[in-house]
């Protein structure tokens, strides 16, 4: 998995869009059988969470809800963006058709295993 962002080809609105949004923190791991993708989405919903995957591109994105009592009004917000969005670029060695989401307490952990030819393997030796 590249951790570059995708950018190629944006036009000039798709490219505000995004700089209106928040790039979420993410950790990556790699083992024998794949990788881990940790995305610390505070405030979001999982009904909100947008995760998409098209062949060699993972798109992760999230709506903020932060709820308020109705009584109550903000007289200071470091938050004012609302949108969680970040893209990557896959490795063709990962199965893509067999990614897990789970979220957990605001952070997304996405499973991404490795292409069963992709693979370590421990070859058996026979006794000759």
């Amino acid at each position: 998995m590249s951790n570059q962002e995708t950018n190629p080809g944006q036009d000039s609105k798709a490219r505000a869009d995004q700089e209106r949004t928040l790039r979420p923190a993410v950790d990556i791991f790699e083992d024998a059988t794949g990788i881990t993708v940790m995305a610390d989405m505070p405030g979001v919903p999982k009904e909100k969470l947008d995760i998409q995957v098209d062949k060699d591109s993972l798109s992760i994105g999230g709506e903020i809800l932060l709820e308020m009592p109705a009584e109550m009004e903000p007289v200071h917000a470091d938050v004012r963006l609302t949108r969680y969005q970040r893209s990557f670029t896959l490795s063709r060695e990962l199965d893509t058709d067999q990614v897990e989401a789970n979220f957990k307490d605001g952070v997304l952990i996405l499973r991404i295993p490795k292409a069963e030819a992709h693979q370590t393997r421990k070859i058996q030796v026979r006794a000759a």
